[in-house]
């Protein structure tokens, strides 16, 4: 049984998204939907850090590592984009130094674009299930840098920020957050451009609502449950407007998903649900069994939804 042993999360400051309008190419009138109706006030970004010390400042938050080192077998860097360094100067390499972990297994996990973090504790559990130690545990690390015109932001749908997540993952039946249903679905058509233009961003557009919900159908099936027993939906946080479609399609309240984050990070490429986990835990938003969803929609495309019990 795949479970998140721990979770911490690391957020820079923020920086209203008016300061990037210039850079972004947006007209005053695209800023104000940015801003009132996708609900996109600020984003939180660090130019001064590299993508290392964003990752680093999150896993060393992570104090139910500390002693543990020895038990992380594996390393998963979830990303949305390919590496940008030729090993070894990726970011891997100086942090597991950094953590006493240079003796751990560790890869880069791309597939899946921004839903790959989901992907990534996926395939930690499954090598964790086939793991002759059973007290063995894989670090999954998730967030990148937004510092090309590519990764700033996604034309009309979010901007980026650069808050990064970390969290333990064991095969434990007990552990305090335990997966209970997945479901990934790739539409390969959409994998010609990594930013989609014309009849692609439309078809798209038109496919976002019933294939995010499809997901969540699939992933509640394998899980036994059903919409209304969910306490909480931790979405990647693209912007507000989307969000407001799905729950109207899937008849789910809004009010159950957490946007609070929204209007502060920007969507953080892969690490947006974990850090949703990690603040929504921490302002007591999940009680001991109750059951909720992270989703994620990678571009290219890949729709993603888990189930979980706390």
């Amino acid at each position: 049984m795949t479970s998140i042993t721990a979770v911490s999360s690391y957020l820079p400051d923020t920086i209203p998204i008016a300061r990037f309008q210039e850079r972004l190419q947006l007209t005053d009138v695209q800023l104000r939907r940015y801003q009132r109706f996708y609900g996109l006030a600020d984003v939180c970004r660090d130019p001064a850090a590299t993508e290392t010390e964003l990752l680093l400042r999150a896993a060393t938050k992570l104090v139910e590592l500390r002693g543990q080192e020895q038990r992380v077998k594996y390393v998963l860097q979830a990303r949305t984009m390919p590496s940008p360094l030729p090993y070894p100067m990726t970011s891997l390499g100086p942090l597991q130094a950094e953590l006493g972990l240079e003796h751990a297994a560790a890869f880069v996990v791309s597939h899946h674009a921004c839903a790959s973090g989901l992907l990534a504790l996926d395939l930690a559990g499954t090598l964790l299930a086939a793991d002759p130690d059973p007290d063995a545990l894989a670090l999954v690390v998730a967030g990148e840098k937004a510092c090309t015109a590519q990764t700033q932001s996604i034309p009309d749908v979010t901007v980026m920020g650069e808050g990064t997540a970390a969290f333990l993952v064991s095969a434990d039946r007990s552990g305090p957050d335990r997966m209970i249903g997945y479901a990934a679905r790739t539409y390969p058509q959409f994998g010609d451009e990594f930013i989609m233009s014309g009849t692609a961003a439309k078809e798209f557009q038109e496919l976002y609502g019933p294939g995010l919900c499809e997901v969540i159908d699939a992933a509640l099936a394998e899980a036994g449950c059903g919409l209304q027993e969910l306490a909480l939906v931790l979405p990647h946080n693209v912007n507000r407007l989307s969000w407001i479609g799905v729950c109207k399609e899937l008849g789910l309240p809004l009010d159950k998903v957490y946007l609070d984050l929204v209007g502060e990070t920007g969507h953080c490429f892969c690490a947006d649900p974990f850090i949703n986990l990690q603040k929504a835990t921490e302002l007591g938003r999940l009680r001991p069994g109750d059951r909720y969803l992270m989703t994620s929609v990678g571009l290219g495309a890949t729709f993603a939804a888990m189930v979980f019990e706390h």
